[in-house]
């Protein structure tokens, strides 16, 4: 795979680092997740293809040691508040002294400077820093925060991991390591692009949920049907609106122009009464192999069976049964192999990995002994 030979350490931490640490894995990257001692389990629902080391870091000899385990590794991975790792003695200063080649990736909700830097957040927070909260929401109504994907995977994990494959392509010429600020409010605003660039051509220019893509057109929405399932509907451009209509069974001729903004509500009435006569299956036949930009909006428990996603494997099941999405993008000659056994449960590979550093069976059972290190047995899957 793209990253086979990389050694990534993660320390454990949740939701945006543990997505970062899994796209590494899942394109063939040996990530080991440095867990706490002590912890009864892992919360770690992105642990796919990782393996654990527990390790007590409030113990001198346990820094000692993950600091040994940077020294000959490729990538750290560190989802702490600003100044935790300084104090350990585990900052970048003091690891890149010793392994110049390393990429030090700190995630963290505002940075690694600013006056927000040291300050609490989760991505709701993050995004309302990053100016996309303003413009998420109907009109008339507060803003409103999705799912928390913008932030946390989008501009946080997802954005971290393209940080770090871009520190490893520059380290292939400078034989240099280097420090890595991911700012999920940053990630979040840069993933706001288009937003910000599109300001200056009006497709930005009325309030909130008064746009043509943030639901305020009704040819950009969904609309429930008959069985109380939705359609999502996107047809912006006239050719497209065109084979809305007509798979509505509607005559343009009867109807406002598309783009009259003033007759949108009107529009909207018409839309939702006509897609509440039929049933999600009864819309998708009808536009199916059309280009009128309408599909059935799938729950979790449909996409899989759905045929186009069945024709490309979008979906894979774990050796027990989970469902996940296939890892993106597809790569024709090395793509991702993602590991379809049980998530490690910590200190799990504890032994494997010390071993494979280059401790000896004696270095082990005394680290072991002394609490340095835990090492648990995997838990059969019954």
């Amino acid at each position: 795979m793209a990253l086979t030979g990389v050694r990534v350490i993660e320390l454990a931490g949740l939701a945006p680092a543990p997505f970062c640490g899994m796209i590494l894995a899942d394109f063939g990257a040996n990530v080991i997740r440095v867990d706490r001692t002590k912890a009864p389990t892992s919360l770690d629902t992105q642990a796919r293809g990782k393996r654990s080391v527990a390790i007590n870091l409030k113990s001198p000899d346990g820094v000692s040691l993950l600091r040994r385990l940077c020294a000959h590794s490729d990538v750290v991975l560190e989802p702490y508040r600003k100044g935790v790792m300084e104090k350990l003695g585990l900052g970048p200063n003091e690891l890149l002294a010793e392994n110049p080649r390393l990429i030090y990736a700190r995630l963290t909700g505002y940075g690694q400077s600013g006056s927000y830097s040291a300050a609490a957040g989760h991505d709701i927070n993050y995004i309302a820093m990053s100016g996309l909260l303003s413009r998420l929401g109907r009109s008339g109504e507060k803003p409103y925060a999705p799912l928390n994907l913008l932030a946390d995977f989008a501009g946080g994990g997802l954005t971290c991991a393209l940080g770090i494959v871009l520190a490893l392509l520059e380290r292939t010429k400078s034989g240099r390591g280097q420090i890595i600020d991911a700012s999920m409010v940053e990630g979040a605003a840069y993933t706001g692009s288009f937003v910000w660039k599109s300001q200056s051509i009006g497709m930005w220019n009325r309030g909130r949920g008064e746009n043509m893509l943030d639901s305020g057109a009704p040819f950009y929405d969904t609309y429930e049907t008959l069985d109380g399932q939705y359609m999502a509907v996107g047809a912006i451009e006239p050719q497209f609106y065109k084979q809305l209509l007509k798979g509505l069974e509607l005559d343009a001729g009867e109807l406002p122009p598309q783009l009259s903004v003033s007759d949108w509500p009107k529009l909207r009435r018409i839309f939702t009464e006509r897609f509440a006569s039929k049933t999600q299956a009864d819309w998708s036949r009808i536009f199916d192999g059309t280009d009128a930009c309408v599909t059935p909006v799938l729950s979790f428990d449909q996409v899989s069976s759905h045929p186009h996603n069945q024709e490309r494997c979008s979906f894979m099941k774990s050796s027990s049964g989970e469902e996940f999405p296939r890892p993106a993008p597809v790569l024709s000659r090395t793509p991702a192999e993602p590991c379809l056994t049980s998530d490690p449960v910590v200190g799990e590979h504890t032994i494997e990995v010390l071993q494979e550093y280059g401790f000896t069976s004696a270095d082990i059972d005394k680290m072991i002994s002394s609490k340095v290190v835990e090492c648990n047995a995997a838990k059969a899957n019954l």
